[in-house]
């Protein structure tokens, strides 16, 4: 997949303390261009003096006209999603969805997990839309291109307001998150697991808590993930575990073991999807790279792009979340194998779309169940 400009991949830049990256990076879309100069200070990493600081994370509110996307691809296990937020400050310098920030003329390094829209009328919107007349029910997930549990939802609520929303239309839905902030909703999940109307699978990429650190700053720790995981399967939601995504020579070797810590945490479905590299994302991995892992950079590269057809990314519908090519399929053969012999499920959980009925169009009157 060819980028719409090139960009400069050796000079190493400094890192920011909670950032994925401190990179500004322009977007595919911008029409000026800035080019750096040299103000006699040199680098930040000269200064002595004062670490480098990052901008705090903006959260700008946003009205939006509506909350439903439908999903055509035949790689994803669901039919409709809902993202209440976009960016995520968690700040995952992998992240696939970091290219949507240029949609907004923001840049998908920095800007991405510093200024987050929140969708602050998410419920209100997707309550108009399972009430319309014309609605019929599908597989949902929540969260399938940001976390919905991201820090801003502390204070906003609003992925909880959506749950409600489900909940009162017995709509069944997934989430996928990275954050132990689900735990504040098992009052409103546990009930709904209970009819077969939700499941929860969290994402582990490491257990190792220093790469961790500077791979998904701002997720929530490897070990609170398992510790999520348990809550949940304990209060009787079904969980799962998303080994997402493999980096060759990075997370990948811990593969196996991060397959048995999620089961014994309660996890009882697993899938992986190997490293996407669309757009903007592919020179903010490889400027990361050369900041936190340089003696593995060339390696990491050379071994994605065998599994891209010798590209860095292969954006192709059946390729684009395995990749293809010898490497890839030994790396399915050992997940296989792993979850044969840990009792890993690998189909989603089966969600019941029978008891849907549409909700209320005056939330004061509508019920839970």
């Amino acid at each position: 997949m060819r980028h719409a400009r090139s960009v400069d991949l050796t000079a190493v830049r400094h890192s920011l303390k909670g950032r994925g990256t401190a990179w500004a990076l322009e977007h595919r879309f911008t029409t000026q261009r800035h080019e750096a100069a040299d103000d006699g200070w040199g680098p930040p990493e000269q200064d002595v003096a004062h670490e480098p600081v990052g901008p705090a994370t903006q959260v700008i509110e946003e009205r939006v006209n509506r909350i439903l996307s439908g999903n055509d691809s035949p790689d994803i296990g669901f039919d409709l999603s809902v993202n209440p937020y976009r960016g995520c400050e968690h700040g995952c310098i992998y992240c696939y969805a970091r290219p949507t920030h240029s949609y907004l003329n923001l840049s998908p390094g920095l800007d991405f997990e510093t200024r987050i829209v929140a969708k602050v009328n998410a419920a209100e919107r997707l309550r108009e839309a399972l009430a319309s007349r014309g609605y019929a029910p599908a597989q949902l997930n929540i969260g399938s291109v940001t976390d919905a549990y991201q820090p801003a939802e502390r204070r906003l609520g609003i992925t909880r307001r959506v749950i409600e929303v489900l909940a009162e239309a017995r709509h069944p839905f997934s989430i996928i998150t990275k954050s132990s902030l689900v735990e504040r909703d098992i009052d409103l999940l546990a009930p709904l697991a209970a009819r077969n109307l939700t499941a929860v699978y969290v994402s582990i990429t490491t257990l190792d808590a220093q790469l961790a650190r500077t791979l998904e700053p701002r997720a929530a720790a490897p070990h609170r993930r398992l510790r999520t995981l348990k809550a949940l399967a304990d209060a009787g939601i079904p969980v799962g575990v998303s080994v997402s995504p493999v980096i060759p020579f990075l997370n990948e070797p811990e593969l196996e073991r991060i397959l048995e810590a999620a089961r014994e945490a309660g996890a009882r479905r697993a899938f992986s999807i190997v490293l996407r590299l669309p757009w903007e994302v592919n020179p903010l991995f490889q400027d990361w790279l050369q900041q936190h892992v340089p003696e593995r950079a060339a390696r990491i590269m050379a071994r994605v792009r065998e599994m891209r057809g010798g590209k860095d990314y292969d954006a192709a519908f059946g390729a684009r979340m395995t990749g293809q090519g010898v490497w890839a399929q030994l790396l399915r053969q050992r997940f296989d194998k792993a979850c044969t012999r840990l009792g890993f499920e690998r189909d989603r959980v089966p969600l019941d779309l029978t008891q849907f009925r549409p909700p209320s169009a005056n939330p004061g009157q509508g019920e839970l169940f």
